[in-house]
């Protein structure tokens, strides 16, 4: 396995400069946003170098010269809901696919969107609960909701795999991200079910901080989707469950993300929730399960300074990947 890092805990410092920081960190890979709910500080538009050849090449070559790699491009966001934002990441995602395979990026992460609960509206809504009840004169809105929403991201994703697959992209990796309607591998499953026969170039984006703070194990998700041959990508990021408040009021969170001491759970620096045995555990059942390509930071942890959650990050990383 190899170390990459999603660029936008950088900000909006000059491309190049970037790059150089990746390479002091030791780090081997960049992955980058182009488009969606990312900062795209360092693609600025993935239509601008689709369509310039000339920009495109010197780009990859400051890359190059620093004998790093592009380990994925990143397009996470909302397709599946009718409004201007929707229409936006829409447009953007399937340009990503189209860019990465210009480049000759194999991989492609991005969430599975999340459309609204029937037609006409325009806040997507997210449905958690059970869809047993509740039922009103023989009418169980909660199971039509879940019906349409699955119609909806059926439908696009049939679609977008096509167009990907036409770009060369050789994977679409869904980050399960709470939110979203593909969340944990079930949801995965589902979502490849809903597309069919296409499906083949769909895999998971394993993000273990995300399947970990709503209860379940990282570790046997890799199981799983390694037998199935659904392990795409790797997000080195974890959380951490804040057992004061979670004992009181469970997983279940919406506080903004800057209300650490009072949340249910925070996402931490590697190595900040889970100790690094699990991490080591976590990356050899990985490795045996056949995945070998890149493990991408990602940084999110806002109880420390970012070049502290950097610093730390790394270190457990480099010290618990299976290379």
């Amino acid at each position: 396995m190899k170390l990459s890092i999603c660029t936008d805990v950088f900000g909006k410092i000059p491309f190049t400069e970037m790059l150089d920081k990746v390479k002091a960190y030791g780090l081997d890979a960049v992955e980058m946003t182009a488009g969606g709910w990312g900062g795209c500080h360092f693609i600025p538009s993935a239509e601008e170098l689709i369509h310039d050849g000339a920009k495109r090449e010197a780009f990859l070559s400051e890359i190059k010269k620093r004998g790093l790699a592009i380990s994925a491009l990143n397009c996470s966001g909302n397709p599946l809901i009718d409004t201007p934002m929707g229409h936006a990441h829409s447009k953007t995602m399937r340009d990503t696919m189209v860019l990465a395979g210009l480049m000759g990026v194999d991989t492609v992460v991005t969430m599975s969107g999340l459309p609204a609960g029937a037609p006409g509206d325009k806040t997507p809504n997210w449905i958690v609960s059970t869809i047993s009840w509740p039922e009103y004169d023989g009418f169980n809105y909660m199971a039509e909701a879940v019906k349409y929403q699955w119609k909806v991201a059926g439908e696009w994703w049939k679609e977008t795999c096509r167009i990907a697959k036409e770009a060369g992209v050789k994977k679409i990796a869904i980050e399960e991200f709470p939110g979203a309607l593909v969340h944990n591998v079930r949801t995965f499953n589902q979502l490849c079910e809903a597309v069919g026969e296409d499906a083949d170039v769909l895999g998971l984006n394993l993000d273990p901080s995300h399947l970990m703070i709503q209860g379940a194990e990282p570790i046997e998700a890799a199981w799983a989707l390694g037998k199935a041959g659904k392990l795409f990508y790797i997000h080195g990021k974890d959380a951490r469950i804040e057992k004061h408040n979670a004992a009181i009021d469970g997983l279940l969170e919406s506080l903004p993300v800057e209300c650490s001491a009072q949340r249910n759970w925070n996402y931490v620096a590697v190595g900040c929730g889970r100790d690094l045995q699990w991490w080591k555990e976590f990356f050899s059942v990985c490795r045996m399960m056949g995945y070998n390509g890149y493990v991408s930071l990602e940084m999110e942890d806002l109880t420390m300074s970012v070049e502290a959650g950097l610093e730390t990050s790394i270190d457990a990383l480099k010290a618990s990947i299976s290379r």
